[in-house]
C-alpha cells in the first residue's frame, strides 16, 4: 500500500469573494467556519445567494407540494421526439418491443425502469398476439460479451420483435444495427458512452454527449446534463413518454430509486441533474411512506438514513454479482419485482464473488512478488484459471495496493481477456493504443478498459505496456492524490458547520465530501484497531484551544509511531457523525498525516 500521498490544495477563492458570500449567507456574527463554508461554495462555482439556496435544495418539490423545475426538459435531448414517436407508433400497431441492456447495475436498472413503465402503458392482453408485448434481453457476459450481440438480434427475430431499444449500450453497434435492419427490425439506441465519429444507422440515437458540431446531420439540441448514466437516459425517455401518454411526471418519479442506484454505481459526476436525481432517489428510499421494496430488500442491513455509499457498497455489488457469477436476468427479475425470493440466491452469488475476489487477489499479489514486480511501472498479471467475472475487481484492488496502472488477464476460450484500471490522471485508453499491435480488440476510457489478445502475444504486450507507462507516467502520478479543500482548525468545528456541510450532499465524483487540513494538532491515546490492527483510533487536540475529537485513521496503522510521537502534526481529515447508545457526536476520519515541520 502506498505510504506517501500527493497533497494537492484546491485554489482558494479571493478574500473579497469569500467575505462577500459569507456576509450574504450569514449576516450576523460572522464566524470562522462561515468563511470556510463560503470557500467550499465558491469552489463549486456558486457565487450568489440564489444559486447557493438552489444548490442546497436538490429536490423536485417544495414542502408544500409545489413542483420545482430542477430537471431539463426530456424532449431537449437529441432525437428524443423521434424515439417517442416510434415507440408510440409501435404500441398503436400492437407490435412487440425488445428492451436490450447491459449486464451491470446501470444496464439492469435501465432495463427495469423502461420495462416497468412500458408494461403500464402497453399492458398485455392474454390471447391477443404478440403476447407478451414487451420482452427484455441482456447478453451473457461470457458467451456474448458486452454490447449488442448477434445472439440477441437472433432472439429478437425468433420472437417476432419489431422494435429494439438498447439501454447503456449500442453506440458502437454499427454492424448489429444493420443486421437487425436486415430482418426488418427498427432499433433505437440509448447509450451514455462516448460516441465515435460515425453513429450507428439506427432509427434514433439518444445520447446526451451528442454534439451539434461533431454531428451536424443529427437533430442535436443543447441538453444540459452530458453525464447521465444509462438508467438516467432511460428515465428521461420515460419522462418524455409520460408527456406523450398524458401521464403526470410523478409516474416517472416512481423509478428514481433505481435511477439513484445506477447513477451512484456507475461513478458518473454527481453534479447538475445527476445530483438532483440521486438526492430525490435517496429521499424516496428513506421516506417510510414511499414504497421502494427492492431497495429496501437490498439495503436491509444498512444503517438508516441510506446514503450514496450504501448504494455503492451494499446494493450495487449484489446486483453486479448476478451478471458476474451467473446471468444478469436474475438481477432484472429482482429489480422488476418478479421474484423477490431471488435475493437469497443473489446474496449467495455475492458471497461466492467475494471469496473468489479474495483468493484471486492473493494469487495475483503472490505472482507480483515472485516476479519482483513490486516497483514495476505497471502491474500486469495472468492466470489460466481466474474467474473472468471478478478480474475487474481484482485489477482495482491491485491498482489501489501498488498504485500503478494495472491489467489482470485470464483465459477466455482461445484468447486472453484482460481488465485494466488506471491511476488518477493517467489515460489508460491512450496507453493501450500504443500497444494495439498485440491486441485483438480493446475499449474503455481513461480510468478503465478491457481488451483481448492471443496467448502468444501476452509477454510482448506486457513488456510494451510497461515500457509505455514508464515513459509516459510522471513520477508524481505514482503516488495517490489527496485533494484538500480548505483549512479548518479543530477549534472552529461545530455542529452548526456540520449541518451546513451536509447541504452539499449527496457527495460523489466532482462533488466530493470535502477533505480539510489543520496544523499543529497533537495526538494522544493512539491505539491500533481492526481485525488485522491496520487502523488507528486516537484523540486529536488543538493545543491552542484544547478542543479535541475522537479520530479514526483507516489503513494508517503503519504511522502509529509518527502519530503517537507527541510532535505537532499537519492532518488531513473529513468530518462524520457517530451515534453510540443514542448519543450523537462529531468525529474525524483521518485521511493522512505528516510532521508539521514539513510545512
Amino acid at each position: 500500500m502506498p505510504s506517501r500521498l500527493r497533497w494537492e490544495y484546491l485554489p482558494e477563492p479571493s478574500e473579497s469573494a469569500i467575505t462577500a458570500l459569507a456576509e450574504s449567507l450569514f449576516p450576523r456574527n460572522l464566524l470562522p467556519w462561515h468563511r470556510v463554508m463560503a470557500c467550499l461554495l465558491l469552489q463549486r462555482g456558486l457565487e450568489s445567494v440564489f444559486r447557493v439556496k438552489e444548490y442546497f435544495s436538490p429536490t423536485l418539490k417544495k414542502p408544500d407540494g409545489v413542483t420545482l423545475k430542477r430537471l431539463s426538459e426530456a424532449t431537449l435531448m437529441s432525437n428524443m421526439l423521434r424515439a417517442v414517436d416510434e415507440i408510440s407508433a409501435t404500441i398503436e400497431r400492437k407490435e412487440r418491443i425488445l428492451i436490450y441492456g447491459d449486464y451491470d447495475v446501470d444496464g439492469t436498472c435501465a432495463v427495469s425502469i423502461l420495462y416497468l413503465f412500458l408494461k403500464k402503458v402497453y399492458p398485455d392482453t392474454p390471447g391477443v398476439p404478440p403476447y407478451p408485448f414487451v420482452l427484455t434481453y441482456v447478453p451473457d457476459r461470457y458467451k456474448e460479451g458486452y454490447g449488442v450481440s448477434q445472439a440477441g438480434i437472433d432472439y429478437a427475430v425468433a420472437h417476432d420483435v419489431k422494435l429494439i431499444i438498447t439501454l447503456d449500450c449500442g453506440i458502437q453497434a454499427h454492424e448489429m444495427v444493420l443486421y437487425a435492419k436486415k430482418y426488418g427490425i427498427r432499433v433505437i439506441v440509448t447509450d451514455h458512452h462516448t460516441p465515435s465519429k460515425e453513429l450507428p444507422q439506427a432509427f434514433a440515437v439518444l445520447n446526451p454527449k451528442l454534439d451539434a458540431h461533431r454531428y451536424p446531420k443529427q437533430d442535436v439540441h443543447r441538453y444540459s446534463c452530458k453525464e447521465l448514466c444509462g438508467a438516467g437516459i432511460a428515465f428521461k425517455l420515460v419522462q418524455a413518454l409520460c408527456e406523450r401518454f398524458s401521464l403526470p411526471q410523478e409516474a416517472a418519479y416512481t423509478y428514481l430509486d433505481l435511477v439513484a442506484l445506477a447513477t451512484c454505481a456507475d461513478i458518473v459526476p454527481l453534479t447538475g441533474e445527476n445530483r438532483v436525481l440521486v438526492a430525490e432517489g435517496l429521499r424516496r428510499i428513506n421516506d417510510p411512506n414511499i414504497p421502494t421494496p427492492v431497495l429496501d430488500q437490498l439495503l436491509a442491513t444498512a444503517k438508516r438514513p441510506i446514503e450514496v455509499r450504501d448504494l455503492v457498497f451494499v446494493a450495487a455489488p449484489r446486483i453486479n454479482a448476478a451478471g458476474r457469477m451467473a446471468h444478469a436476468n436474475m438481477a432484472i427479475a429482482l429489480l422488476i419485482g418478479q421474484d423477490p425470493s431471488i435475493l437469497e440466491k443473489i446474496e449467495q452469488l455475492n458471497q461466492q464473488r467475494r471469496s473468489l475476489d479474495k483468493d484471486i487477489f492473493e494469487e495475483a499479489y503472490a505472482q507480483v512478488a515472485e516476479a519482483h514486480d513490486e516497483e514495476a511501472p505497471a502491474t500486469v498479471v495472468f492466470s489460466e484459471t481466474w474467474h473472468k467475472g471478478v478480474i475487474g475487481i481484482v485489477a482495482s484492488r491491485l491498482m489501489e495496493h501498488y498504485y500503478r496502472p494495472t491489467i489482470v488477464f485470464t483465459r477466455s476460450g482461445d484468447v486472453l481477456s484482460g481488465s485494466a484500471r488506471s491511476v488518477e490522471g493517467y489515460d489508460l485508453y491512450k496507453a493501450l493504443g500504443k500497444c494495439k499491435q498485440y491486441l485483438i480488440q480493446y475499449g474503455g476510457h481513461k480510468a478503465a478498459a478491457g481488451m483481448t489478445l492471443r496467448p502468444e502475444h501476452y509477454q510482448n504486450f506486457k513488456k510494451q505496456f510497461q515500457k509505455v507507462v514508464a515513459r509516459d507516467l510522471p513520477l508524481s502520478y505514482r503516488m495517490p492524490l489527496l485533494t484538500l479543500s480548505a483549512e479548518l482548525s479543530l477549534s472552529d468545528i461545530t455542529y452548526d458547520f456540520y449541518h451546513e456541510l451536509q447541504k452539499l450532499a449527496p457527495f460523489g465524483p466532482e462533488n466530493m465530501d470535502p477533505v480539510f487540513y489543520a496544523h499543529g494538532v497533537l495526538a494522544k491515546q493512539v491505539r491500533r484497531i481492526g481485525k488485522d490492527f491496520s487502523h488507528l483510533r486516537m484523540i486529536l487536540t488543538d493545543p491552542k484551544s484544547n478542543h479535541d475529537f475522537v479520530a479514526v485513521g483507516f489503513g494508517l496503522g503503519y504511522q502509529e509511531s509518527l502519530i503517537g510521537s507527541g510532535q505537532p502534526l499537519t492532518i488531513a481529515y473529513q468530518l462524520t457523525e457517530n451515534e453510540w447508545q443514542g448519543r450523537k457526536s462529531l468525529e474525524l476520519i483521518l485521511k493522512a498525516v505528516k510532521p508539521m515541520t514539513n510545512e
